[in-house]
């Protein structure tokens, strides 16, 4: 696979190369959509429709919005199902064949690290759907501290694996991940449209 870019030339054996799953490595965004918008259905039976948007990613603050008088209890099942739901929906994601280049390549000769705010058996399955479990040296998945606080799952993965983040090239499209990671220390991220 063609990445477009010349890795060669920024990473060497030392290289650490984390990966983010979700928007980076496989589009989920639609598949995510769908399995909301079933469990929204299986749970309140209100017959909302609800239209994707390719520009944002559904999660539990759109769910709000989108059934603002939600009960908490609705809103945990929904929650709960959406999980349960996504995997009759993983043939709607897509694997970032640029990024997924990067991955296979790189695999071979450097540690390669999942760096993942998804949740631990979505994230294997979507994993396991493309056949790249194996081709991570290690896995990091949504952590949140005792006060329902997201923690950083870069300074997690770095502070767990012991690297200095001057070694660490990391694949990150969100806006606000990205800055995580230049908190962590990370000072090469590449987004995903390289």
């Amino acid at each position: 696979m063609n990445t477009g870019h010349n890795f060669d030339t920024i990473i060497n054996s030392d290289t650490v190369l984390f990966f983010d799953m979700d928007g980076t490595l496989i589009n989920t965004d639609y598949a995510n959509f769908l399995s909301y918008k079933k469990a929204i259905h299986s749970v309140t039976n209100n017959g909302l429709e609800l239209s994707y948007n390719p520009k944002v990613r559904f999660n539990r603050s759109f769910l709000k919005i989108a059934i603002p008088n939600l009960n908490h209890t609705d809103y945990e099942k929904i929650t709960q199902k959406k999980e349960e739901y996504y995997i009759d929906f993983l043939s709607e994601t897509k694997l970032n064949e640029v990024i997924a280049g990067i991955l296979f390549k790189y695999s071979k000769t450097n540690k390669t690290v999942l760096v993942s705010n998804c949740r631990k058996d979505r994230a294997i399955a979507t994993l396991n759907y493309f056949g790249l479990t194996d081709k991570f040296s290690n896995i990091f998945f949504r952590e949140i501290e005792d006060n329902d606080k997201k923690i950083n799952k870069f300074q997690n993965a770095i502070f767990s694996l012991g690297v200095p983040p001057n070694l660490i090239i990391a694949f990150e499209n969100e806006e606000s991940e990205i800055a995580d990671a230049k908190k962590a220390g990370i000072s090469i991220i590449n987004p995903i449209y390289l």
